[in-house]
């Protein structure tokens, strides 16, 4: 015992001699203006009405929306994996903490021998062994602490996870809302061509127009004719993507047939940080970079000796060599300090690397960091540009109806060519088209700004 205690008491003062930093638990580095712009957020108040920090049902108001996406949240095996992911994490925090604890084994034992025809004894021990390693290094301590950001890491991938599939559904959901809008523009302009075929070969008949004008109409009913397929092609294929995500077989989903869109909040050419830092990418990167400070504590540890205390105690007949019976009860006591001589080299390189992995994952966290930054700025340059190019499509199709109804009109008093008909009719068509894709562009920047905001709640 008192051989024990010596090696503890001088295990811990070379500790506290050390200037080695392995006990010090992780902080963000001050040296860095990105990150420290991230710390402020982080100590800043949270703001609950910001994008970011809206629940999805309160950014996706749509009844039908809302369905799909309960539905994928439920059944997504990315979504279940990702949970699963969090609870192996947790388990391995369980075993982290537990090696705090001694291990304990049985293992009972016995045999017997003969030599030159003597009488067979038997022995046997039935012996408890316990260990317990001190962690006077922090070795222990640091595998903890990283365990305990795993956990961290793996909840905000979870996040993320649950994130992306929020916005894939809505991303989904309006595209295929955007594809019926223009199939059903392009069967009603192909409905109004082939009226417009059969008034032609009239007026031809009537001398009022020459053969050129119907073959020429009659080539754009063709080409407008000839872009449904497509359409109605790109819409199963939409489809079986909403039904991958739902995690069901393929089938047909109803949408909404309204352009109408409101953003659930006000929104500003500037974000704050603070919305960046609830993005759970970017907690994840964090989380990276504070797991691969505690594994460089752990590599630094390797340089100092690991102190263990054993115990064993059990029952046995094998005392000193000799064979008794009745058996006896035994105790042992030991302690062991193993110090790293020939295997500095080693811990060497492994400390190098270590500190190579923390620095690549400090600039990881940097660049998530920028990069969230710049999809925020896209998404909201995306949304503003098209809310005004969807006003100035909106003002062009009323003066393209407008000169669509002239030029028919001007036509039939004989005013007018052909060719200005379908000119004007082929405009009217581009520009409905066209404010449809403006909608479509529009909600998707607004679906890729709530992702870039975090996901919400």
């Amino acid at each position: 015992m008192k051989l024990t205690g010596r090696i503890v008491i001088s295990a811990m003062l070379v500790a506290a001699l050390s200037s080695c930093h392995i006990y010090k638990k992780y902080e963000l580095p001050e040296d860095n203006a990105v990150i420290n712009q991230y710390r402020k957020a982080l100590e800043a108040p949270v703001d609950s009405s910001s994008l970011g920090n809206l629940g999805w049902e309160q950014t996706f108001t749509d009844p039908q929306l809302q369905t799909l996406i309960r539905t994928a949240l439920a059944n997504n095996k990315d979504l279940d994996n990702a949970r699963l992911n969090v609870e192996i994490a947790q388990a391995q925090l369980k075993g982290a903490k537990l090696s705090y604890f001694p291990s304990l084994a049985f293992a009972p034992n016995g045999g017997t021998a003969s030599y030159g025809g003597s009488h067979m004894n038997w022995s046997y021990t039935l012996p408890l062994s316990a260990s317990w390693e001190i962690d006077a290094f922090g070795k222990i301590l640091n595998r903890k602490r990283a365990a305990e950001v795993g956990v961290q890491q793996a909840e905000n991938y979870r996040c993320a996870v649950r994130s992306q599939i929020i916005g894939a559904v809505a991303n989904t959901y309006y595209a295929i809302a955007a594809l019926n809008m223009q199939l059903e523009v392009s069967n009603q302009t192909a409905n109004l061509w082939e009226e417009q075929v059969k008034s032609m070969e009239l007026m031809k008949q009537a001398a009022r127009v020459n053969e050129a004008a119907v073959v020429q109409t009659r080539a754009n009913y063709y080409a407008i004719r000839a872009s449904i397929p497509d359409l109605e092609a790109a819409i199963h294929e939409a489809q079986n993507t909403m039904s991958l995500l739902l995690n069901t077989l393929p089938q047909t989903w109803p949408v909404t047939k309204d352009m109408k869109f409101t953003p659930p909040a006000e929104l500003t050419a500037g974000v704050p940080m603070s919305y960046l830092a609830a993005r759970p990418d970017v907690r994840a990167a964090e989380n990276s970079f504070a797991m691969a400070y505690y594994a460089t504590n752990s590599a630094r540890a390797n340089f100092y000796p690991s102190i263990v205390i054993s115990a064993q105690g059990g029952f046995t007949n094998l005392v000193g060599g000799l064979i008794t019976n009745p058996g006896k009860w035994f105790i042992q006591l030991a302690g062991s300090l193993t110090a790293p001589l020939f295997s500095r080299g080693q811990n060497i390189a492994t400390l190098e690397a270590a500190k190579a992995q923390q620095q690549q994952a400090l600039n990881n966290f940097q660049y998530t960091v920028l990069n969230a930054s710049a999809e925020v700025s896209d998404a909201l340059v995306a949304y503003s540009t098209n809310v005004r190019k969807a006003e100035m499509l909106g003002k062009q199709i009323d003066e393209l109806e407008k000169s669509v109804d002239y030029t028919q009109q001007l036509l039939t008093l004989g005013q007018s060519t052909y060719l200005e008909v379908l000119t004007a009719q082929q405009g009217l068509l581009s520009a409905q088209l066209s404010e449809i894709n403006s909608w479509h562009s529009q909600v998707s920047a607004m679906v890729s700004l709530y992702q870039a905001l975090g996901g919400g709640r």
